[in-house]
């Protein structure tokens, strides 16, 4: 039998399947670095989209500008806060963290042929949620959405808006049929939250858990009224 034309070739390396993380222009910046450090503290490596939208809301609530041209020093610099705002509460590694510019339409996740796992939108505006919904496709965080939706992968929406009008209800119930994991940024009280890192922490936990990615970031129920309060 005659070889193959690949017959003589080494095997290919398995391909880099990461988690593509969007942020878009919602408040709720803190969510998403810590949803960012949860993922790589699991070891799992991320494609980072950050809306036009979204950098303007990081700068208003941390004071950090994002820019394309310095993305790994901004980066740096957000997820090395805490969530009550003071400067290098984490100590965050950036190796597996590949940065995509919003308008690029040519990059990696716009396609399905481009390898991931799945994809989370933290915070999700109504806006984006709209634009998903919809298909429009406007930016790579909409276009990297609608592209995890067409190849059946796994897609968990963060919404963070109160309160939600029709409209937006409509959209949502949209995305839950086109198999999305629609999860509003509601913290819990039950895992005993002391600070506010608690309550960013447990939502970001939450995201983590509709993705499959194992994390300590939360107290978990364990059918034990008042068990949160034993360990105080």
């Amino acid at each position: 039998m005659k070889p193959g034309p690949y017959a003589d070739q080494q095997s290919p390396r398995q391909p880099r399947r990461p988690w593509v993380v969007g942020v878009s222009g919602a408040s709720g910046t803190p969510y998403a670095a810590a949803v960012l450090r949860g993922l790589l503290d699991a070891g799992q490596r991320v494609d980072l989209v950050v809306s036009r939208a979204s950098r303007l809301t990081l700068l208003d609530e941390t004071g950090i500008a994002f820019r394309d041209a310095h993305w790994r020093d901004d980066l740096r610099t957000w997820l090395a806060r805490g969530a009550d705002g003071k400067p290098d509460t984490f100590d965050p590694c950036l190796d597996d963290v590949r940065h995509w510019s919003a308008g690029d339409l040519a990059a990696g996740p716009s396609s399905g042929s481009y390898p991931v796992q799945g994809m989370l939108i933290v915070p999700a505006s109504t806006a984006c949620v709209a634009g998903v919904a919809l298909g429009l496709s406007k930016d790579l965080l909409q276009r990297a959405a609608s592209v995890t939706l067409k190849e059946r992968r796994r897609l968990v929406v963060a919404v963070r808006e109160t309160p939600l009008n029709g409209q937006t209800l409509r959209h949502l119930v949209a995305l839950d049929e086109a198999g999305a994991v629609v999860l509003p940024a509601s913290p819990a009280f039950y895992a005993g939250a002391t600070h506010i890192q608690d309550l960013v922490d447990f939502v970001a936990g939450r995201v983590l858990d509709a993705a499959g990615v194992a994390h300590g970031l939360y107290r978990r129920w364990e059918g034990e009224l008042g068990g949160s309060r034993a360990d105080s």
